[in-house]
């Protein structure tokens, strides 16, 4: 069997009590989103998309975009399904009927469960580490609590990117480059994972196969969109994002523990400030945003180019996404979402573990005291303050940590059944 990422077991497999206690895991992890799954969750969020998804249902599909939408297609088209499965969707505009708020929820604990299998089967050379990985994925509080609970996908898109990763690393770039394409269509937060496939194609491929890549992720974009384009679909999304990250959300830090946070704290005291503040000049909050994080991506790009391994590509990934979250403006708590499962990937490594359960930690302190279940948790957990300085110094030294493994990893020989990089341009 292939291996999978990180050290090997030692002692002889038992597969029989892998499987016991995987399904025992698993069971449990589906359990605990079915109690999760009615529940009001944070119905502002809930109730935005129910109405999106009675607009789909109660006017043609390619006119979807004249509600302002703030997703790419591809989630159009879950809740197009979701619409055609469930008649209520006919009549509802909000989310207070329990069975129309577990329908919403589904995709997303659907995508849980597909990200715990995958993770596991990735490592199912070492069974322990591969038991140990996908139930930590399948029962992480962070994933129940952003999908079965609040309601949003994430674990959409990166499903996606896992997947994407899963082909890349077996040698099957242009399929990857087509589920990396449908990733970036799920959720805009996807994009940082283009700066380590791109070094991977490059890498492993040249100049030809990171052209061929983009040729078909960008034909897998195109077809998406087509639906759409007759009716400005483009166009009203373009809008969208202009109006939510140009004006509603043009904020330092929305509510995530980052570098920005900790500059509300100091001068704003937790209050949101504007990203558009100039500091000097024309240099505005989030265009230093853009050129600090563009750098340490850069980083990364030539770390993933230096040695296309499975090892580097996945620290790559989880890097990636953990520079845009610390360093960019405008990020909300959930969105290192991704690191989570890249990084799990790596956990057969002591060093690795450490620094997986470190983060997740505080990614579901930062989760939970953003957007708290009930008011005496939001007391116990306050957003602002002590708690959310030491959760920002704690998000910059992880990302800068797992910065430094992605470095390191470059300069570790090519280990052996891994092809070597072409070269380079």
């Amino acid at each position: 069997m292939m291996p999978g990422l990180g050290l090997g077991d030692t002692s002889p497999p038992r597969r029989s009590t892998h499987l016991v206690v995987f399904g025992v895991g698993l069971l449990l992890a589906v359990v605990l989103r079915l109690v999760l799954l009615p529940t009001d969750g944070f119905r502002g969020d809930l109730d935005e998309f129910v109405k999106w998804v009675h607009g789909l249902v109660t006017q043609p599909f390619g006119r979807a975009y004249d509600q302002n939408l703030t997703f790419p297609p591809v989630m159009v088209y879950i809740w197009g399904l979701l619409a055609a499965l469930e008649p209520a969707f006919r009549t509802v505009s909000d989310a207070a009927d329990p069975i129309v708020r577990a329908v919403m929820k589904t995709p997303a604990s659907l995508a849980d469960l597909a990200i715990g299998l995958l993770v596991a089967w990735e490592l199912r050379g070492r069974p322990r580490w591969a038991v140990a990985a996908g139930l930590g994925i399948l029962l992480h509080p962070a994933l129940i609590y952003v999908s079965a609970w609040w309601g949003q996908y994430e674990s959409i898109y990166v499903l996606s990117g896992l997947i994407a990763f899963m082909l890349a690393v077996r040698g099957h770039s242009l399929p990857a480059a087509a589920v990396l394409a449908v990733a970036i269509m799920t959720k805009p937060q996807a994009l940082p994972f283009l700066v380590p496939f791109a070094a991977f194609f490059l890498a492993r491929g040249g100049i030809r196969g990171l052209t061929l890549a983009a040729i078909v992720g960008a034909a897998v974009i195109g077809i998406l969109w087509l639906p759409f384009v007759a009716d400005g679909g483009i166009a009203g999304y373009a809008r969208s994002l202009n109006e939510h990250q140009g004006e509603t959300f043009a904020i330092l830090s929305l509510r995530a523990w980052n570098v920005w946070w900790l500059v509300q704290e100091a001068f704003a005291g937790g209050q949101f400030v504007s990203d558009q503040t100039a500091i000097l000049g024309p240099l505005t909050f989030r265009l230093f945003g853009l050129v600090a994080a563009g750098l340490l991506e850069t980083v990364v790009f030539l770390a993933v180019f230096r040695s296309p391994t499975r090892r580097t590509l996945a620290l790559g990934l989880a890097a990636a996404v953990l520079v845009a979250f610390t360093f960019l403006t405008t990020m909300h708590e959930r969105y290192s979402f991704g690191a989570l499962v890249f990084l799990v990937l790596l956990i057969p490594e002591r060093r690795m573990l450490a620094l997986w359960l470190a983060f997740g930690v505080v990614l579901t302190l930062n989760l939970i005291a953003a957007i708290p279940p009930s008011e005496q948790i939001g007391a116990m957990l306050p957003i602002s303050g002590p708690l959310g300085v030491a959760g920002s110094l704690a998000m910059i030294a992880i990302t800068l940590v797992v910065l430094r493994e992605t470095v390191v990893s470059a300069q570790e020989p090519v280990p052996d059944g891994e092809p070597a990089p072409v070269p380079g341009p």
